[in-house]
């Protein structure tokens, strides 16, 4: 099975542009979503240039880019700057190329809007539609006002039942903030708590167990990602498996519950050399984190992940490699 991860690059060979570019962005610890963003951005300047090399490029492509984008696409305004910001992202960062003044296209001017906010009795309606999880995540959301991917990547620590309060980590800007956590959703908190502990418990029972840590935690703090209080408040149903003598991992799409080997998947059913295919390139980050993680004796490790990194990476395509 071919394989086209990121972080795969054969030895002795230079990384591709691609690569350089997301190893510029994670140098200067940019969001997942940043990272994403770029990284599209970049492959569809160069396909929309029919695959020419950023550096056989000039400031003159990039005008007919981003002209194209915003009157044939009818792009917004945010959106062409997104762009263009990734385009020079690369040339000034990645491949330390100056372009001077980019003719003919100023920087599009945002829009002043205003903000379309539900009522009381509108909130009211969705959430009497909801059950379960998906009710406690758009209760936290609405009740302590955070972003839906501060939601998905809580951890147990940060959430304090007795002062009633919740710790946002590596917010929006890398910053951390506290906010409230509602009444109401209390008692179905600490009972969805007990659920996900009780699978821990189990995983752990197993030999599994582990969650993925930010940045070096994992170095420094080796039992770290076996404690209760580091594992996530809404666990993905997808497992990263990390085997002996393979650096990559890959994210498993499957329906159970348990960190415990695919049941559901084929690939891994035929053949225990064979690997989900990668998703998206979502999944370097975290790859990233996990792939620190050493062998402990067991022929692989599986490593539980936030609802944010499996949802990103199992409805994400699979990007296709660019050449250097």
């Amino acid at each position: 099975m071919s394989d086209t991860s990121p972080d795969r690059t054969p030895p002795n060979h230079p990384p591709r542009l691609l690569d350089r570019v997301r190893q510029t962005i994670r140098a200067r610890h940019y969001s997942r979503r940043t990272e994403c963003a770029y990284v599209d951005w970049i492959r569809r300047f160069i396909v929309y240039h029919r695959k020419r090399h950023p550096s056989e490029m000039g400031a003159a492509d990039i005008s007919t880019f981003l002209t194209w984008l915003g009157n044939e696409r009818q792009v917004s305004a945010s959106t062409q700057n997104q762009a263009r910001s990734a385009i020079l992202f690369l040339y000034r960062e990645v491949l330390r190329v100056e372009l001077g003044a980019i003719e003919h296209v100023p920087q599009a001017r945002m829009p002043v809007r205003v903000p379309v906010v539900l009522s009381r009795q509108e909130v009211g309606v969705v959430l009497e539609r909801l059950r379960g999880v998906m009710w406690l995540i758009a209760a936290i959301l609405y009740g302590a006002g955070l972003r839906l991917q501060e939601c998905l990547e809580l951890r147990v620590k940060d959430i304090d039942l007795t002062q009633r309060q919740i710790v946002i980590r590596r917010g929006k800007g890398q910053k951390d903030r506290i906010t409230v956590l509602p009444a109401s959703v209390v008692v179905p908190l600490t009972e969805h708590l007990d659920v996900v502990k009780a699978q821990h418990m189990k995983d752990l029972q197993g030999g599994y167990g582990r969650v993925v840590l930010p940045f070096a935690l994992d170095r420094k703090y080796p039992n770290a990602s076996t404690e209760w209080r580091w594992q996530f408040v809404f666990p993905a149903s997808a497992s990263v498996r990390t085997p002996s003598g393979i650096p990559s991992p890959r994210i498993c799409s499957r329906t159970g519950t348990t960190s415990a080997p695919c049941r559901n998947c084929s690939a891994m059913q035929t053949s225990p050399r064979r690997w989900c295919t990668p998703t998206s390139s979502t999944e370097a980050r975290w790859v990233s984190e996990a792939r620190s993680i050493g062998p402990d004796g067991a022929h692989h490790h599986w490593l539980r992940t936030s609802q944010s990194y499996a949802t990103a990476a199992i409805r994400a395509k699979t990007l296709k490699s660019m050449p250097a």
